[in-house]
């Protein structure tokens, strides 16, 4: 076990895009904002259970100049990379089978909050998202029943605007017209 945090143990020295690719392969969430490591908890099996299930609804929706995917990193720059739960990209960038996006083939990012990620998924990462011009953004709440919040970029002011919160159906129109039940992708709870 002391190895492993050894490979995660903040160095003195900013972290690069570099540096991630040489640790291991081992199912760690990594990422990296201005330089600094940050390590995620493991997510739950209802984390897990919903990114799944979202992204396959999504998939059977989505049109063929998109592709939706789950946990693949998006390089922001070599000092920032974040991985969304479920992105949507260019289905010409996923024909690449890529290990990392770059933030302009990605047209959605999703992430679904979990207890250790409110202030990530909520302020930090959509405002990372917004600065480099990603053009869809969702955020999951899980607390209380399933709730989709639903926003879309305003480049001028560089901010993401919300256009709704669903509870029963997702109706929107962007980036592509979707209409999904939310009951098709809320995990069964495990008891």
């Amino acid at each position: 076990m002391t190895a492993a945090l050894d490979h995660d143990a903040p160095a003195s020295r900013d972290w690069t895009t570099d540096d991630l690719d040489e640790l291991p392969e081992d199912g760690v969430r990594r990422e990296i904002i201005d330089g600094v490591l940050i390590v995620s908890p493991s997510p739950t099996t209802i984390h897990q259970t919903l990114a799944l299930r979202l992204g396959t609804a999504l998939y059977a929706v989505c049109p063929e100049e998109f592709y939706v995917t789950q946990g693949v990193e998006i390089r922001i720059s070599r000092r920032r990379s974040l991985t969304p739960d479920v992105l949507v990209t260019t289905a010409r960038a996923a024909a690449r089978n890529p290990s990392h996006y770059q933030p302009h083939e990605v047209v959605m990012a999703v992430e679904i909050v979990s207890p250790g990620s409110v202030t990530m998924d909520r302020i930090t990462k959509p405002a990372l998202y917004a600065q480099v011009e990603i053009p869809f953004y969702w955020r999951i709440e899980t607390e209380q029943g399933i709730v989709v919040h639903t926003h879309r970029l305003d480049p001028v002011a560089g901010v993401y605007l919300a256009t709704g919160a669903f509870e029963e159906l997702v109706e929107t129109d962007e980036p592509w017209p979707i209409r999904l039940p939310v009951a098709d992708f809320t995990p069964r709870r495990l008891s």
